[in-house]
């Protein structure tokens, strides 16, 4: 139970709606409400170099990903392991030790290899050493309190909050780091409080109280290093619009985030993943406008990019419709990707939502398309693409007709007649709603029914 001095107890306003969230509203809870999460996928062939990606990262969030990826992908599990231990021998964390520890020798049971003893030595220093270091910090903190000096009060919270983390008590660091609300004096300070509370809550899947913190950390006047924050707060809010399955959301937070945070935020993602993660969002949800405008015109996401060149040239292909070349880079990436700990829900969701796109983008500009010329260009076979093309049809994204017989795609001619009739309705209707309201400003005339101003202002005015 949360202690009631966090301000997370408390019964705060309703956080004002961020600006972004207007953008493709309807689109976007359309696609939560679809949302289903792809099932945990096992990676048999990865491509990921183990030690190049987790030198991306630093604390908790790289011990999480080498689990999640020791958990998902056998080939690389064990050294995903030994580096997690080795990292977890950097904190103060001896419990998640432990379980690491007998997570690795189990798998190195189950393979017929040697195990790895426990460092029990380590174990009983870091249990000793934890408990002293609390016991301190919280007789330092109380000291503080009976002094009543606010900055002493605000960093023996936040040094508290540090400790716990290091130690893995993430509830409790999120208890101490929402405490020192009432006692920061600096927009610094406030910043600061707003984005270990955002970021802890997404640790421990607490997604309802991000947004309220993200918006304060926005509002507060004077930020110091603005772009640097500013891009924390949107890779957050990208967090956490991936996390809902809100893509085009997701896409605009990232593609918003200045390069100038390059490796700021490595406890929570890298410069990588900000490439990937805006790619293929915006990749998913934003039409060729969009992408010219947001993507290859964007001088900030452009450099994120060339950390990326497989995610680059996936968007370059897309863009100038070279959709096999596209489907196949993704092909490629796919393994990867569900190794990925933000992103391994959304695969199936993000590429379905891709090759639907490039599918109606293949025949927009023609009139009537061959099937077998289309099944090519996607990798596919002809009643393969005839379901895709069913499905498109019946759900109203393209409007065409399926020549079964001599396999071709034939755009369904719009009727003109009941367009036509249709816009003559609504231009009626239109017209007979402004005459009504032209009828009752004539009357309210007649009937001398007029707000005037007052006749000190109309002298004034003449």
């Amino acid at each position: 139970m949360m202690d009631i001095d966090s301000p997370l107890d408390q019964n705060f306003n309703q956080p004002p709606r961020r600006p972004a969230e207007a953008w493709d509203e309807a689109a976007d809870e359309n696609n939560e409400s679809k949302k289903k999460k792809t099932s945990a996928i096992i990676v048999d062939n990865p491509t990921l170099d183990l030690e190049s990606y987790s030198a991306n990262y630093v604390g908790h969030t790289r011990v999480e990903r080498l689990i999640f990826i020791a958990e998902h992908c056998p080939p690389l599990a064990i050294d995903a392991y030994k580096i997690a231990l080795n990292d977890l021998k950097n904190t103060m964390d001896y419990t998640r030790y432990t379980v690491v520890h007998q997570k690795l020798n189990d798998l190195l049971l189950g393979r017929g290899l040697p195990t790895i003893p426990l460092d029990q030595t380590w174990v009983d220093s870091t249990k000793k050493a934890q408990r002293a270091k609390t016991e301190k910090l919280e007789r330092e903190l109380k000291d503080y309190k009976s002094n009543l000096i606010k900055e002493s009060i605000r960093m023996g919270h936040n040094d508290l909050g540090d400790h716990l983390y290091d130690s893995g008590d993430l509830s409790g660091a999120l208890k101490s780091y929402s405490r020192t609300r009432d006692y920061c004096t600096t927009s610094k300070h406030i910043v600061d409080m707003c984005i270990n509370v955002a970021r802890l809550s997404m640790e421990l899947n607490n997604f309802a109280h991000v947004q309220s913190y993200v918006v304060k950390a926005e509002t507060t006047p004077d930020i110091p290093e603005k772009n640097i924050v500013t891009s924390k707060l949107n890779c957050i809010m990208g967090l956490v619009n991936l996390e809902a399955g809100k893509f085009k959301r997701a896409a605009r937070s990232f593609l918003d985030t200045s390069f100038e945070l390059n490796t700021h935020f490595s406890e929570v993602l890298s410069p990588n993943d900000v490439a990937i993660y805006g790619g293929l969002c915006a990749l998913a949800t934003f039409d060729r406008s969009e992408l010219k405008s947001r993507v290859f015109d964007n001088a900030d996401f452009k450099q994120f990019l060339e950390l990326e060149p497989q995610v680059r040239e996936l968007l370059s292909n897309f863009y100038h419709s070279k959709y096999s070349v596209c489907l196949d880079i993704l092909e490629k990436m796919k393994n990867d990707i569900y190794l990925d700990i933000w992103l391994h829900g959304h695969v199936d969701m993000i590429y379905q939502s891709i090759r639907k796109k490039a599918l109606v983008q293949y025949f927009y500009p023609f009139l009537s398309v061959d099937l077998k010329l289309m099944a090519q260009a996607f990798s596919t076979t002809v009643p393969e693409l005839e379901q895709e093309l069913a499905t498109l049809i019946t759900s109203k994204e393209i409007q065409a007709r399926i020549d079964s017989h001599n396999k071709i795609l034939r755009i369904k001619a719009a009727d003109q007649r009941t367009k036509i009739f249709e816009k003559s309705l609504a231009m009626g209707s239109d017209y007979q709603t402004q005459v009504k309201h032209m009828l009752l400003r004539m009357k309210l005339v007649r009937a001398d029914m007029i707000v005037r101003p007052p006749e000190r202002d109309r002298h004034d005015s003449s």
